[in-house]
């Protein structure tokens, strides 16, 4: 016990630095988790729950991402448009084809806490279909800050 009180992390105290995970082969499910532990900070010794912790994520390659079993064909993701009867369905293999970047991105969205954090947690996900994306410097400038 370091003099009987109590380490409480404060605001500027908080360094976030910048993740890479690349999609290509990996389940989506896991590949989620991952990313939503890096952008909460849970790998972090200091971790808060109550701050933002967290690194910002960059997932490349999300077209090539894995699925489990008939999901292609059994996934239905729906959303509503707010007018009467407006429940529209998509089926995953239809939004891999449209939008890959989607799929991750609500897979990642579900996971974080659904309150304003979660939404500022959110905002650091940054998704691409390919291999190359724009964020390059900000990756290698945290990288070399880890280091020294």
């Amino acid at each position: 016990m370091r003099n009987g009180k109590t380490f409480t992390l404060k605001g500027n105290d908080i360094r976030n630095g910048w993740q890479v995970l690349d999609a290509d082969g990996q389940a989506l499910g896991r590949l989620a988790v991952r990313a939503a532990i890096l952008l909460m900070g849970k790998h972090k010794p200091v971790y808060s729950p109550h701050l933002p912790m967290g690194d910002f994520v960059v997932v490349i390659n999300a077209g090539k991402v894995r699925f489990t079993g008939n999901k292609l064909a059994n996934k239905i993701y729906y959303r509503h448009t707010g007018y009467m009867g407006g429940l529209k369905e998509t089926v995953l293999k239809d939004m891999m084809q449209k939008k890959p970047e989607r799929v991750i991105e609500l897979a990642v969205k579900r996971m974080l806490p659904q309150n304003k954090l979660g939404r500022q947690l959110f905002g650091r996900l940054k998704v691409y279909a390919g291999p190359e994306h724009p964020h390059e410097s900000q990756v290698n400038a945290a990288a070399k800050a880890a280091r020294a």
